[in-house]
């Protein structure tokens, strides 16, 4: 079995679960990954490295095209929100050179990719979300509050603002942003697995304990049954092609949910979830093997936290 991983960057824990899981399952998986530049250091830790262009060069496409032709790969994974939506839109591209790009289609991607689309649909759930401003001058509720682009991702140009004057400050330094008020309360990331018709196999909710640069460092595995429930009602309406994670803010004093984004891919912290017994790459590798899954509930341990850390490699 041959899988590709894009812009692999530093996502080495996922590589590294994958790998484990071909080990346990005795599937003879050969990894490849993609990166623009050779320092990456997840690149390292694929079987067979690739350096491609930036997603945004035209050359991008054919030169995927051209390693999931030559290396017979059977599944393409991506790993950042930017690659998203093009991948998306060229499925059927590597349909016919034998590759299942295990993304959701593009009307899904764009809902993702631009947060206030995502706050009608949360709405369109059923779901709380936070009231969403495009413009500085018609903000009216109370501060704190929160600016950041409309497509952000790891928290680049997000601030938390104090007052007026801040926002205005900030409003000419964010682009193309939006304003949310601040909601004060517990974080949480709920790793979502399912089929590739969007069949939920995993559902884990996780309490965002510390970040950095919006990625999880802490984190402990929480079975909140109501936030469970609402993401099996975002699964039926989402109907996600495998992995997708879902973030939301439970409010300290009312104890309401407020969903804040949707990621359509394995999120930073997705490893932990596998490592607590939601193991979705064990699922997606038997899925590649055309093994029929179910819904399995509180797969992963209650309560379990994890941290993690940083190492070095060297490259040269």
């Amino acid at each position: 079995m041959n899988i590709l991983f894009t812009c692999v960057g530093r996502r080495i824990e996922l590589i590294q679960a994958f790998k484990t899981a071909a080990e346990n399952l005795k599937t003879n998986l050969v990894i490849h990954g993609t990166d623009t530049t050779n320092t990456a250091p997840a690149l390292f830790f694929c079987d067979i490295p690739h350096i491609v262009p930036k997603i945004k060069n035209p050359a991008y496409i054919p030169k995927l095209l051209e390693i999931c032709r030559e290396g017979k790969v059977d599944a393409l994974i991506p790993t950042i929100d930017t690659d998203l939506l093009i991948l998306s839109e060229n499925k059927e591209s590597f349909e016919k050179v034998g590759t299942k790009v295990l993304i959701s289609n593009p009307e899904a991607i764009r809902i993702c990719r631009d947060k206030r689309i995502t706050g009608n649909f949360f709405g369109n759930c059923g779901l709380s979300y936070p009231r969403t401003f495009d413009n500085a001058a018609d903000y009216s509720m109370n501060y704190p509050c929160f600016i950041k682009p409309k497509d952000g991702s790891s928290s680049i140009f997000a601030y938390k603002v104090n007052n007026e004057r801040e926002l205005m400050t900030y409003a000419v330094q964010v682009p193309d942003y939006i304003i949310q008020p601040y909601i004060e309360g517990t974080e949480y990331t709920v790793d979502i697995f399912c089929d590739f018709e969007g069949n939920p196999i995993y559902i884990t909710p996780r309490v965002r304990l510390a970040v950095r640069a919006g990625e999880v460092l802490k984190t402990q595995i929480l079975h909140d049954t109501r936030i469970i429930e609402e993401a099996l009602s975002i699964t039926e309406k989402f109907k996600p092609c495998c992995a997708i994670t879902v973030q939301l803010i439970k409010e300290s004093v009312t104890g309401e949910n407020y969903y804040i984004e949707i990621n359509p891919r394995f999120g930073g912290g997705a490893p932990l979830s596998m490592k607590a017994g939601a193991n979705s790459a064990e699922a997606l590798i038997r899925l590649l093997k055309k093994e029929k899954l179910s819904y399995q509930s509180n797969a992963a341990e209650n309560n379990a936290v994890y941290c993690r850390f940083d190492q070095s490699i060297k490259v040269n």
